[in-house]
């Protein structure tokens, strides 16, 4: 009995409501035996109908299955499909191969505005606007051939009285019926309502209203697809990306609150300026929260870098009024990274970065400003990054190499010593001098492994020099000394161990601080040098006098070597016809000298370049130089050679 019910139910194309409220009626009933199930493509959920349109006494009972079928009586035309199709709050309509109504039900007639007779004969397609995209038209007309069981879109339907609705269309064919198509309309406007309003709060900043990250990098998505700047517009595009100098110490010391209400006063303020822009332009910019106190201003259609500057001068200009929040007036500025370019070829990413970056160079520049991205300027961070990222691993590679710069007797031109030199052989860029990545190396501790390569490889060479001239006075090597070395290591350590290994007398190794490193020294870095000079190594001051010197404090370090910053020295560069030197340069440098002598250390002048420069450091009693007038950074090689020779007296005028 029951397998004729389904049987009967499944030839009769009765819908998924006709289906459902039988089953549902039946089994609340006696005629739990007559009960009927099936399956269909329509949309709407059986929670959605009005379970009391039909009843059990409404539906015809099936043929039994001791009983003729009646194959004749097709479902359309009995009396259960015709009460359930004109009740169902479904809107349904019976569509035929040609795309014509051929019958509609009262939900139809009301949602399309008319009655139902009024939609028989009518084009659906035209009805419900199934022909105005290729792919939908298409696959409607393959249902109405037979070749593909169903079809669901949806659709913004105009209505005659003006008003518009969303619906969703669901187009199927009508089991063992081929001549015609069943074909449903649910109004889904609630629905696409509440869509809407989900993601506008999943797109918009709930404290500025502002668009968010989301919703702006969709947009910078779109303006840089190609089809979007190909067919119009100036094919550039811009941006503002803005961070308010100091809101953390709003925060803190005001509180969230009213750091939340600052944020609400500049997101208005930053979108009057958009407005304004906006009344000159094609569009207005857009104007969004990235998060934090971070704000863009997106420009599409740009015409130029001088656009994106007037609109980050008004975004300033407008924050410098004071802000009245809650009893409390604050003044904030803001800084600006502006970049403005070809969208071909650009990426949302590419985009943000140099954002981003431009924003952190408007910052380092000083604050409450706006910068224009610089390629050249980002290339060299970028490739400032690059070394930064491969410096501990170079150091692994044993990419490093030393070279050694003599140091000179000025009385006699003997060679006293050599500075040794780190250099990166690195195998992009070529060989480095240490003013390319000896600041990274102290920014990421790098610092502390290269600084002990060094010792231990300066060290190593200058005993292999003591060895191999044993009838030459030995020279010291001086090797210069981070202060962060002092700090994230055992310098004192590392070095009697590193002139253990070697054998190098102590008093044959210098090493060199900087004068603010040296001056400002206490506690733990004052005494390392102390343990160090009384091991019997020599402190120097490099690059002295161009620091704010205590020179009280001088006399209380273990220095034993004063180098002149080369500053000075150049101040004695002129020969011959050319302009004389300043007296003053002269006077500076003796008494510096002369303090120097008079505390018991010796002065080594560097950047010595000329002859007429050693001559006058020579008579003021510098007692070593350093310079090109005797030899730049030589390989180790090249100091052998130089021990040989008698002096560099030829040198000397």
């Amino acid at each position: 009995m029951f397998r004729d019910t389904v049987q009967w139910l499944h030839k009769s194309g009765a819908s998924l409501y006709d289906r459902h409220t039988l089953l549902r009626g039946q089994r609340s009933s006696a005629l739990r035996e007559r009960a009927v199930s099936g399956t269909s493509e329509g949309s709407t959920p059986a929670a959605d109908l009005d379970r009391s349109a039909v009843t059990e006494s409404d539906i015809l009972a099936p043929p039994r299955r001791d009983a003729p079928a009646d194959t004749d009586s097709g479902p359309p035309t009995s009396p259960a499909y015709r009460a359930v199709f004109a009740t169902a709050p479904l809107a349904m309509a019976v569509v035929d191969r040609e795309g014509l109504v051929t019958d509609a039900n009262e939900a139809l007639g009301t949602l399309l505005g008319g009655g139902p007779t009024g939609l028989v004969g009518r084009v659906a397609a035209d009805l419900l606007d199934l022909a105005s995209d290729a792919r939908t038209w298409h696959a409607y007309r393959e249902v109405l051939r037979g070749r593909q069981a169903s079809l669901r879109c949806t659709r913004r339907l105009k209505l005659p009285d003006g008003r518009s609705l969303w619906a969703q269309i669901t187009v199927a064919l009508l089991d063992g019926d081929p001549s015609g198509v069943l074909l449903s309309v649910a109004d889904i406007s609630a629905h696409r309502d509440l869509q809407a309003r989900l993601r506008h709060l999943q797109m918009h900043d709930p404290v500025t209203r502002l668009p968010n990250r989301t919703l702006f990098f969709e947009r910078v998505s779109a303006a840089l697809e190609a089809e979007s700047y190909e067919q119009s517009g100036t094919g550039r595009i811009g941006l503002c990306y803005l961070d308010i100098d100091g809101f953390k110490a709003v925060n803190d010391t005001l509180g969230h609150r009213v750091g939340d209400r600052l944020l609400a006063a500049v997101a208005e303020r930053l979108a009057e300026c958009a407005r304004e822009a906006g009344q000159t332009r094609p569009s207005v910019p857009l104007v969004a929260r990235l998060g934090g106190d971070e704000f863009a201003l997106l420009v599409e259609d740009s015409t130029g870098t001088e656009q994106l500057a007037d609109l980050a001068e008004s975004a300033l200009k407008a924050l410098q009024a004071p802000f009245d929040l809650a009893g409390h007036r604050l003044n904030v500025s803001a800084s600006i990274g502006v970049v403005e370019r070809h969208a071909a070829g650009t990426t949302a990413t590419g985009l943000m970065q140099a954002a981003d970056t431009t924003l952190y160079w408007a910052k380092v520049d000083g604050k409450d400003r706006w910068t224009l991205f610089d390629p050249e300027r980002n290339a060299h961070l970028m490739t400032r990054q690059a070394l930064a990222s491969t410096l501990r691993p170079a150091i692994e590679r044993g990419e490093f190499r030393l070279e050694y710069q003599p140091l000179v007797g000025m009385a006699d031109g003997r060679l006293r010593g050599v500075e040794a030199l780190v250099r990166w052989d690195h195998p992009n860029f070529g060989l480095l001098p240490p003013n390319r990545f000896v600041a990274l190396a102290e920014e990421d501790g790098s610092i502390v492994p290269l600084g002990r390569w060094v010792l231990a490889t300066a060290c190593r060479q200058a005993r292999r020099w003591q060895v191999e001239h044993p009838d030459e006075p030995p020279l010291f090597v001086s090797v210069n000394v981070a202060v962060r070395q002092v700090w994230d290591s055992d310098l004192v350590a590392d070095v009697a161990e590193i002139l253990a290994e070697t054998g190098l007398a102590p008093d044959l190794l210098q090493l060199e601080l900087t004068e603010s490193a040296v001056m400002g020294s206490a506690g733990r870095p004052l005494q390392a040098l102390q343990a160090l000079s009384d091991m019997g190594v020599n402190i120097a001051i490099d690059d002295f006098g161009t620091g704010y010197s205590n020179l009280a404090y001088l006399s209380r370090l273990p220095v034993s070597v004063l180098k002149l910053d080369g500053s000075f020295v150049r101040g004695f560069q002129y020969e011959g016809a050319g302009a004389p030197p300043n007296p003053a340069d002269q006077v500076v440098v003796e008494a510096m000298i002369d303090l120097a002598h008079r505390l018991g250390l010796t002065v080594t002048a560097e950047c010595v370049e000329t002859s007429a420069q050693a001559t006058r450091l020579r008579s003021i009693g510098c007692d070593t130089g350093q310079g090109w007038l005797y030899s730049r950074p030589v390989a180790p090689d090249r100091i052998s050679e130089l021990l040989g020779s008698a002096s560099y007296a030829v040198r000397n005028p």
